[in-house]
Order: C-alpha cells, then structure tokens, then sequence
C-alpha cells in the first residue's frame, strides 16, 4: 500500500479548526431557524422544533457517545471498524424508536413527517459523527472543520430553497436528510480512510493495514457497549435534559409559543459554538495529561476553558441588554422582538451550561463514564421538577429558569466528581514515578 504522509497538528491549531468550523455550522444552523421564521409561521417553526426535541435524546441514547471514546481511545484499544459496526448498529435501533414514537404519538400527520425526516437525517450524521471521532482522535481537526463548512452553508441552502418552493417545512426537512446522506458518501467516509492510512504510515496505535469495513465481533463489541453505555445514557440524558422545557411549552403553551422559545434558544446554541470547539479540540490533550498524571496541567487547561466559557455566556448577557431588541427584530419578525427578557434569562442560564460543559469535558477526559449517569439522572430529574413548577405560571420565562436550576445543579455535581478524580489520581502519582 502506497504510503500517506502523516501530518499532526499543534493544539492551537486543531483549537483554531475546529472553532472555525463550529461557528460555520453553528452560524448556518442558525441561518436555518431564521429562514423558518421568515417564511413560515411560528407553528411551522413549531413542528421543527418539536421534531428535534424528540429525535435528539434518541439519537444521543443510542450513539453511546461513541466519539469521546474514540477521542480518549489513547491506546488503540478498538479499531475504527468497530466503532463503525456498532455505531450502524445503534444507529438502525434508533430509528426504529423514532418510528415509532412517531407512531404512536398523538401528533399530526405533518408532525409525524417531520419528525421522520429529521430521523432520518439525523441517522446519517451519526455515522458521519464515527468518522468525526477517527479524525479527532489522532487530532485532525481541521478535516471535521472542513466537512462542517460544507456541510452548514450547503444544509442551509438545501433547506431554505425547498421551504422556498414548497412553504413546507417537511419538504425542507428531507432536502437536509439528503444533503447529510451525499456528504457522508462522497465526504466524510473518504476522510476517514485518509485519516486511517495516514496512521498507517506513521506507525500509529492500529498497524494492521487500515480497512473502512464494519466490524461485528460480538466479544468485541459487548466490551465496547459495557464501556460506552454509561457515556451514551448520559448524553440522551443530556439532550432529554435541554429538551423538557419544549415538551411542557407544546403541551401546555402550544406550538406557536415553542417555535417563538425555539428561535431564542439557538442564541445560546449559538454561543456554545466556543465552548464545544474548545472541548473537542482540548479531550485528547487532557485525557494524556490525566493518563500521565500531569495534575497541573490538566488543571490548568481545565480552568482556562471554563473561564473562557463563562465569558463567552457574559458577552451574550451584554449583547441582550444592548440590542436584543433590534437583533430579534431583524432576525426573526416583530412579535418575537417582544419576548427580549426571556431571551436575557436564556443567556444568563446559558453561562451556567458552560461552565457545566467544561466540567463535563474534565470527566469525560479522565474516563469517569459511571459517574456521569447518576449525576444527570440528578440534573434531569431537577430540570422535569423547574418545569413542572414554572412553566404553567411562568411561561416562558419559566422554561429559560428550569434550564438555569439544572445547569446549576450540572455544576455542583461536575465539580464533585472532577474534584474525586483529581484526588484519585494524585494518590497514584508516587507510583506511577517509581
């Protein structure tokens, strides 16, 4: 085999990468919701949203968060092939679910399309996220930087034209299903094997020849579920967690009212754009700093990226107050400029989130999965009660509060766990020096 010049990247660089690719996507995510909002109604925004509440935490149970595993897979302890072979898997499971609670739920024949569109399309991002974890893994985060770049602005168009067209919002769903489906063929697969013979070359964690095919070794794959199970509960835990306010405001509020809180939401989505382009660059770099029980460095590197995030929160804070008038206006239509002060209690609960996600980088970089599923149990289960308190009084601004009280309590707990693994660790260091 003809060998690939193996090329690694500084951490600075791969930072740099992936936060431009992040606010490319992010930007053109966003581009998506204003789109909705300008030529539909808040109801169409509505039936957008509502599928993303209900397709998320699935696609987040069942992808096992097999990324961050393969990011912290410093050893080499699975082939991509593996990763590949369950993550189909998982992924064929998880459609099946949306399916069906697509089926059975009291929803519209227009909600139920929707909602399928967005499975499906989301289905076919989750194996081009596997791919996204073999690139991150050996650093190369300029290549997902790449594939975001295209992918947003393409997506956004995609989209855009066909709600153009049609003034229907499932129409412009399938269009993203089918631009995710040709960028994952003709983009981020062929990435992959680049990523996997550049290894090769270099001599790197898997020497066997690199090979893009599934693996299903049960043994194997047995293995890498009891491992990562934890890891994917927590993430669809994470997503329900985000997502519970929405519920509550369909049900209660209806479906205008969710696309109006829907489109304030991705002013804080938008802003952690930051914090996770931080968070994939710096996992690999604190999982080595943690397995070389180089303490301070992880300290250090876990500290600057939380006091970054919370910056980042404070600046939304400040824009809000200075314009958030007028950016609502602009954006989205007048009635939405009305509904400023939810916008403000959503970023000052998005500089809690933040900070939380840091933290939860930190676990996640030393490893600590079965601590994690406890902890959001914990911060889901806070979330539901805020909810279920507020929102019926409260309205929206009640469902921007629920979001605050359980990143505070996402907060606490992460600081907890990062603190025991710290002590943990440093109980080891003499000898590991010996």
């Amino acid at each position: 085999m003809k060998k690939v010049k193996y090329h690694e990247l500084t951490l600075r660089q791969n930072f740099s990468w992936n936060i431009a690719g992040n606010i490319v996507y992010a930007a053109s995510q966003w581009g998506i919701i204003v789109v909705l909002a300008k030529l539909t109604t808040p109801e169409g925004l509505g039936y957008f949203a509502l599928a993303l509440a209900i397709t998320a935490p699935v696609i987040m149970l069942t992808q096992l968060n097999l990324r961050s595993v393969q990011a912290t897979d410093a050893t080499g302890e699975y082939s991509f092939g593996h990763y590949v072979g369950l993550r189909l898997i998982t992924t064929a499971v998880a459609f099946i679910i949306i399916s069906i609670i697509a089926w059975i739920g009291d929803y519209s024949q227009k909600v139920t399309l929707v909602v399928l569109a967005i499975g499906l399309a989301k289905a076919f991002e989750s194996i081009s996220d596997v791919c996204y974890g073999l690139m991150q893994c050996y650093e190369r985060m300029d290549r997902i930087a790449k594939s975001l770049m295209l992918k947003g602005p393409i997506s956004l168009a995609a989209l855009g034209l066909m709600v153009f067209l049609t003034g229907d919002v499932f129409w412009g769903a399938a269009a993203l299903a089918v631009t995710w489906l040709l960028l994952l063929l003709f983009y981020d697969l062929r990435n992959a094997f680049l990523t996997l013979c550049e290894n090769h070359s270099a001599g790197g964690k898997n020497p066997a020849d690199p090979t893009m095919s599934p693996e299903f070794n049960r043994k194997v794959l047995m293995k890498l579920v009891r491992l990562a199970i934890p890891l994917g509960i927590v993430a669809g835990l994470i997503s329900l967690q985000t997502n519970i306010p929405r519920y509550f405001i369909e049900k209660q509020l209806g479906m205008a009212e969710l696309g109006i809180f829907a489109a304030l939401a991705y002013f804080v989505k938008a802003s952690t754009i930051i914090v996770s382009a931080m968070g994939g660059a710096v996992v690999p770099r604190l999982a080595k700093y943690y397995a070389a029980t180089h303490i301070d460095k992880y300290k250090n590197l876990l500290w600057r990226m939380a006091c970054i995030g919370l910056f980042v929160g404070l600046g939304g804070v400040l824009l809000v107050l200075i314009a958030g008038r007028p950016i609502l206006t602009i954006l989205y239509q007048p009635e939405f400029a009305d509904r400023v002060s939810v916008l403000l209690w959503l970023m000052i609960a998005g500089c809690f989130s933040y900070i939380a996600s840091s933290l939860g980088y930190g676990m996640t970089a030393a490893r600590y999965f079965d601590a994690q599923l406890p902890l959001f149990v914990i911060v889901t289960a806070a979330t539901y009660a805020a909810s279920l308190c507020l929102i019926p009084g409260l309205e929206l601004h009640g469902a921007a509060c629920a979001l605050m009280i359980g990143a505070l309590v996402q907060i606490v707990g992460s600081g907890l766990v990062v603190a025991h693994a710290l002590k943990k660790k440093m109980r080891e260091r003499p000898l590991n020096v010996s």
